[in-house]
This record gives C-alpha cells, structure tokens and sequence, in this order.
C-alpha cells in the first residue's frame, strides 16, 4: 500500500524545493566570480543533488534548469554566446536539466540496494552528465572554434577540450559534490526525521 503525504508534508516538501531552488540561484550565480580557463566553477549542483535525491528526478531537473538559466543571464555562458547563441542555450539548458534528470534517476535506481551508494552515485552522476552534455554541445556547436584552438596549441581536441575547458571545472566539480552532496543530504535527512 503507497503512503499518501499529509497536507503538513506537502509544503514541507514544497518549501524546501523552494530553498534549494534559491540556492541554486545564488551558488550558480557566485559561481560567476571564480573562472576557470573557459568556464567557471559550478557550485550550483549541490542543490541539484540534493533536490534530485529528494524530490526525485523531476525535482533534479527543475533544479538543473533553475542552475542553467542563471549561467545564461550571470553572463558566465558570454564567450559562447559570441559564437552560437542558439547553441549556447541549448547547451547550457540541456545541461543542467539531463544533469539533474539523471542524478534523480541514478538515486532511485540504487536507494533500494543503499542509500548511501545512491547519494554517492547521484553526486557522481551530475557533474559526470553535466560536463559529457558540455563537451557534445562544444563539438556540435561551436566545432570550429574548437579545432582552431587545438591547431594553435598543437594538441590533439580531445586534450584541447580536456586542458581548456573541462579539466579542473571537472575535477572539482566531482570531488566538491562527492563530499559535500551526501554530508548535506544526510544532514537534512536526521533533521526531517526529528521533526516528524
């Protein structure tokens, strides 16, 4: 028999997508002030991890659309926008919603088995789908740039795309939502607990 939310649980519920949601605001919008190469540090996925594990792949992808949305009007998207402005926006929003879509869906896959390896596989799933729809995006709209790039440093494009545009973004991505996405998920959840 499925348990049906009272009323009480349902704006609970609603009040904390709410807050992450704001969070994801502002992280992504702090994420503005510290380049990296091409891109910037993406704070913003922590929310997202955590909206995805608790509210479920819907959840995680409103969240990533939410963190997609404030890349683009931050300005931290401008030099792509100066090559493809449609291709920017696709890339960006289609980003951050699969990367949040695909967290949620990886939790709900695993929390059966272990709630901890769910939490664990959903921060790892994030940034892994967030920076893989990135560098598809970069090959598909902006190819040109891409290659001329790499013909003047003489790498190859995929060490080019790697050493310019996702190296340490992505290592830190995924080391910072590995330690930090599980701590404050199961913070929330002791808290939640105690309270009902």
């Amino acid at each position: 028999m499925k348990k049906t939310k009272t009323q009480h649980q349902r704006i609970v519920d609603l009040v904390m997508l709410a807050l992450l949601t704001a969070l994801t605001a502002v992280l992504g919008a702090l994420g503005s002030a510290i380049p990296i190469g091409a891109t910037t540090l993406n704070l913003a996925l922590v929310p997202v991890i955590i909206g995805a594990a608790l509210y479920g792949y819907l959840g995680g992808a409103w969240l990533g659309g939410v963190s997609g949305v404030i890349i683009l009007v931050s300005g931290q998207a401008a030099p792509f926008m100066l090559l493809h402005v449609a291709g920017t926006i696709i890339t960006v929003m289609v980003k951050g919603i699969l990367s949040g879509l695909c967290a949620g869906l990886a939790y709900k896959a695993l929390k059966k088995i272990n709630k901890y390896l769910a939490i664990f596989a959903c921060a790892a799933v994030c940034p892994i789908v967030n920076t893989g729809v990135f560098l598809f995006g970069c090959l598909t709209f902006f190819k040109d740039s891409i290659f001329a790039g790499a013909d003047a440093s003489g790498m190859s494009v995929f060490g080019f795309l790697i050493v310019f545009y996702v190296g340490f973004n992505f290592l830190f991505e995924l080391l910072t939502n590995l330690v930090l996405a599980p701590a404050v998920h199961r913070i929330i959840t002791i808290w939640y607990k105690e309270k009902h």
